[in-house]
């Protein structure tokens, strides 16, 4: 499912599965136009006011959308009984609300500001997301059970986000929370998450010896910053006796310029190798960073998949 889907168009799509018609309101979204294109959905026959389902749209939605739809509107209805169509969240906010609502008491240990929280949080939507989205912010504000965020952020930064499963075969250490926004994928193939990112590097410390022996990989964004954080975490291992294993992109084809929108990690080009020990890192990694190096150019973590990264299709 597409992360920039909204609620508002969900909540459609579900209303024209059990209806079989709605009030064809959102001609512009991408999604309603994917839907027309692959002729799963059409105008009612003498009224362009209407979406129609056409045949194959009750098997597309019930393989793709049914069981999300579901879970997301138990969700929101749970904290916010008047949660409808009106609500002009996406998908990607959702999921975002579900892990808080999952890491509520180890987000309540370091609160931050609003700013803080938001650029952590919500990185894809940067400091001010939450400022911006007064409607969002009032459910995170609920889910924390707080009336406001601090004025001032603590002096020492640490949350301990972990996607937790029964019987973890390895451990993958995450610099972003977007994998831990979608938890089941991880369970159904025993991965336990960690959320390690910026000033979270410090945990490891306190990973237990048991979680330690398991095979453990890093995920992140290709770009300075990102790298250097497995730099730094590689280095933590080793004091401890264990190695970690850089994840390969998935799809290092969907590069992005370094300037992108909520994106401030830039490469050095007055250093080799943009100031990173290339000891680090294998053969192929050293090409693709240089590569990026060379056109100023990063790879979102999110934009893999985590289980091809892994060999686990």
């Amino acid at each position: 499912m597409k992360s920039d889907l909204t609620w508002r168009v969900l909540k459609a799509m579900n209303t024209l599965y059990i209806q079989k018609k709605i009030p064809a309101g959102n001609k512009s979204d991408s999604q309603i136009k994917h839907l027309l294109s692959r002729k799963l959905i059409g105008y009612q026959h003498g009224n362009s006011n209407y979406f129609v389902a056409l045949d194959g749209y009750k098997d597309y939605y019930e393989k793709n959308l049914l069981q999300d739809f579901q879970q997301y509107e138990d969700f929101l209805l749970s904290i916010d009984p008047e949660a409808d169509g009106r609500k002009t969240c996406t998908v990607r906010d959702i999921q975002t609300l579900m892990l808080i609502a999952d890491q509520r008491e180890e987000a309540r240990k370091s609160l931050t500001t609003r700013r803080t929280f938001s650029g952590e949080v919500f990185k894809y939507g940067g400091s001010k997301y939450l400022e911006n989205r007064p409607g969002l912010d009032k459910m995170v504000l609920k889910i924390l059970n707080i009336e406001n965020f601090p004025s001032e952020d603590p002096k020492v930064l640490q949350w301990r986000f972990v996607v937790d499963c029964l019987y973890p075969e390895l451990v993958v250490l995450c610099e972003n929370l977007d994998f831990l926004k979608t938890p089941n994928v991880a369970r159904q193939h025993n991965i336990e998450l960690w959320y390690v990112g910026g000033n979270n590097t410090s945990n490891i410390h306190h990973i237990s010896p048991e979680k330690l022996n398991k095979p453990l990989y890093y995920s992140c964004d290709w770009d300075y910053d990102g790298l250097k954080i497995y730099c730094r975490i590689k280095d933590i291992l080793k004091s401890k006796g264990k190695d970690i294993i850089l994840l390969y992109p998935s799809n290092f084809q969907n590069r992005l310029p370094v300037d992108s929108p909520h994106h401030n990690s830039k490469w050095s080009h007055s250093i080799a190798f943009s100031g990173l020990d290339p000891s680090y890192f294998m053969a192929k990694e050293i090409d693709l960073i240089n590569q990026l190096i060379k056109k100023n150019q990063w790879i979102e973590e999110e934009s893999n998949n985590l289980l091809e990264m892994l060999f686990l299709k």
